[in-house]
């Protein structure tokens, strides 16, 4: 069990929390936050394979990022990271751009719902901490009843 996808927050517990092609592809890292504390995370080394026309984090990428780090939170609070959670809606708001060299990290927090929908928001900083953008969605559970 090598693959970083497996690895917590810091903490070095295995956690699958994402063995998606789109990790592989992209190259973002998801964690999440462990026993105790609700959220995720979803991080990410910019490298200029991620950039707009510009030379700026495409906003793609900032997207999935936000999406994904949703996504680890929700699993996270319902105590299965396995569950399917799909996203209903996705609303983003780009703050500020960033460029190569940097490494990104978007954090999410779970804000309510049911038993198969749940909501979530999350914002995405770069490591310097500066907010670069924020996120909120809606994500239906596909587990079995």
């Amino acid at each position: 069990m090598n693959d970083p996808a497996l690895k917590g927050a810091g903490d070095g517990d295995l956690l699958p929390v994402d063995r998606s092609g789109a990790r592989q592809l992209v190259g973002y890292r998801s964690a999440a936050a462990g026993a105790g504390s609700e959220g995720g995370s979803c991080s990410l080394e910019v490298g200029p394979q991620h950039l707009n026309r510009l030379g700026l984090l495409h906003g793609g990428f900032v997207s999935m990022l936000l999406d994904n780090s949703c996504g680890v939170a929700i699993r996270e609070e319902i105590g299965d990271l396995d569950v399917p959670a799909v996203t209903v809606t996705l609303s983003v708001n780009f703050i500020a751009g960033v460029g190569p060299g940097r490494r990104v990290t978007a954090t999410g927090r779970v804000t309510g719902g049911g038993h198969s929908l749940k909501f979530a928001e999350a914002e995405l900083r770069d490591d310097a901490g500066r907010l670069l953008a924020t996120g909120s969605a809606t994500f239906r559970l596909m587990r079995s009843r």
